[in-house]
């Protein structure tokens, strides 16, 4: 696949969809651009890996100070996980988001993504999809490989990513990516749906994550609640489980433990990612819809919905 753009023109069409937006301001304009233009130092700051963090830490703070935070006295407060944050999604409904033939708009997903902003699926030329090296990976010391899982979906992010990282990223089909997905479960890692405010209030991107190495996932397990179930939890077939282990070895979340030779699943930690059940040899693992862990970014039944309200 060779599509060539130039970092100018790629940029051009970034502000001209982010001129669509009403309330995306000169500062909003300013943090998409570090974000996308500098990815690795961006996040590697944030993870506190990059040699340049204590230097720049102060004006991190300072730039901290004017994105919204946290508030627990003003529960209405836009908060930093609700301006970036993800949604876990089974390898099969990843594969749904990256194998789309025409241009969606699914708006105010509100009961799927219970985050205050960046709650839309608007899909312009999903073909057009870059694998590019995994930002948290990078900046660690001793990632897990490969480094190019993250996937940048449809435009204007994926030829602004190839533009100005043409040494980390590539371009790749539809099938490539669902490749992707595929192997990245079967090292155990988990797909997220990100969506940020600075990437125009909506979804851009499939991360493959594991623990180790992923800054959303600290975060998470640090009191930051940025990333939400994918509306399955994981069952355990007690006349088929022997208690290998395996799942519990494989779980990024922390979320199974294996007690008296059975598995056994902690509600409260399990995301719903499938990564067990993919890699459970007795077949004793499955996904259940479970309507406390919310609701399923679903992509077909999402565009139903969405036609319906619309009266298409």
């Amino acid at each position: 696949m060779n599509r060539s753009i130039k970092p100018r023109a790629a940029r051009k069409a970034f502000y001209t969809e982010s001129d669509k937006i009403e309330h995306f301001t000169l500062f909003d304009r300013l943090h998409a651009y570090v974000y996308l233009r500098w990815p690795y130092l961006y996040i590697g700051i944030a993870k506190g890996n990059h040699p340049l963090s204590k230097i720049l830490a102060p004006i991190y703070r300072v730039v901290g100070k004017l994105l919204p935070h946290r508030d627990a006295d003003d529960p209405n407060k836009v908060t930093f996980a609700d301006t970036y944050h993800g949604k876990v999604v089974p390898t099969e409904t990843a594969a749904q988001l990256v194998s789309v033939q025409e241009d969606i708009r699914i708006d105010d997903l509100e009961q799927v993504l219970p985050y205050k902003k960046a709650r839309s699926i608007i899909m312009q030329d999903p073909d057009h999809i870059v694998a590019i090296e995994c930002p948290c990976r990078s900046v660690k010391e001793d990632p897990c490989l490969p480094l190019d899982v993250c996937l940048i979906i449809g435009e204007p992010f994926a030829s602004f990513a190839v533009a100005h990282h043409p040494e980390r990223s590539r371009w790749i089909s539809q099938a490539e990516a669902v490749e992707i997905l595929g192997a990245e479960r079967d090292r155990g890692h988990v797909s997220h749906a990100f969506f940020k405010d600075a990437m125009l209030d909506r979804f851009y991107a499939i991360c493959n994550c594991c623990s180790c190495c992923c800054g959303a996932m600290q975060a998470q397990r640090n009191g930051t609640p940025m990333l939400v179930s994918s509306g399955y939890l994981a069952e355990v077939d007690e006349t088929a489980c022997i208690g290998c282990g395996t799942c519990e070895s494989v779980c990024q979340f922390g979320a199974i433990t294996v007690t008296d030779d059975l598995a056994q699943v902690t509600f409260e930690a399990c995301m719903g990612c499938g990564v067990c059940e993919a890699h459970c040899d007795q077949d004793a693992i499955r996904l259940v819809l479970d309507d406390r862990k919310g609701i399923p970014l679903e992509l077909n039944q999402q565009r139903v919905n969405a036609n319906n309200l619309s009266g298409a």
